[in-house]
This record gives structure tokens, C-alpha cells and sequence, in this order.
């Protein structure tokens, strides 16, 4: 059975192969959706996410906590909460948490978010 409605404390985490910790907020695979997902992801004080490409993925980086530093294909520059961040379909990015409190990033992407279109472009995080 579909559902409308996505809570918070329903969407268990797991860790994506960027490294980083996700809740799948609404995904089509099991709330009806079509089009795109949303998600939050959780990088912890002094991680990074290994730096990767989605193939066919828009997504849309929205911060809602801490404070990071962004690669986005041949930029490096700061990010906060309020920040929003377009992530252009087949452009590398990571995340860094320079901060001592989780990083906490809203992820929208369109098509939705899957495992196979991510590239691992380096695996030392």
C-alpha cells in the first residue's frame, strides 16, 4: 500500500555509498510518488562523504543544520544552514562536516534517488 504521508520517525536510516547516513522522506518505491524523492542526509562532525556523480540525477542540497564545505565539480566553497545547492546531473560533489554538530542537508532529487546511478569517483573520505 501507497501512502500520502511520510513521518519522520518512521524512515529508518541508512548509510548510501557516499558514506553519508539518509532517511528516505518520500520515495516512490514506498510512498506513491512519482517524479522525485526527498531525503535528509546526516553527515557527523569531521566526516566527509566520499566524492561522487549521479548519471541521470538533479538533486537539490538544502542545509538545515551545521555548517560544511561543499565540492561541487571543480569548486570548493563553505556552506550553512539556509544554504540551497544545485547539483547538476553527472557533476562530482562531496560533503565535509567542519563543524562539532551533525550536518544535516534536506536532498531532493529528480529522478528519484537510486543506488545504481551513483558513481564513486574517489573512496578516501
Amino acid at each position: 500500500m501507497t501512502t500520502h504521508l511520510s513521518r519522520y520517525d518512521d524512515a529508518r536510516p541508512y548509510t548510501t555509498k557516499d558514506g553519508s547516513e539518509i532517511r528516505e522522506l518520500m520515495h516512490p518505491q514506498q510512498h506513491g510518488n512519482q517524479a522525485q524523492s526527498l531525503a535528509e542526509a546526516t553527515v557527523y562532525a569531521g566526516q566527509k562523504t566520499l566524492l561522487h556523480r549521479h548519471h541521470n540525477t538533479e538533486e537539490l542540497y538544502h542545509v538545515t543544520a551545521g555548517q560544511g564545505t561543499m565540492i561541487l565539480g571543480d569548486r570548493t566553497f563553505a556552506i550553512g544552514v539556509g544554504d540551497t545547492i544545485l547539483i547538476p546531473p553527472g557533476t562530482p560533489h562531496a560533503l565535509h562536516n567542519t563543524w562539532p554538530v551533525p550536518l544535516r542537508v534536506l536532498c531532493a532529487c529528480s529522478p528519484a534517488y537510486d543506488h545504481a546511478d551513483t558513481e564513486i569517483l574517489d573512496d578516501r573520505a
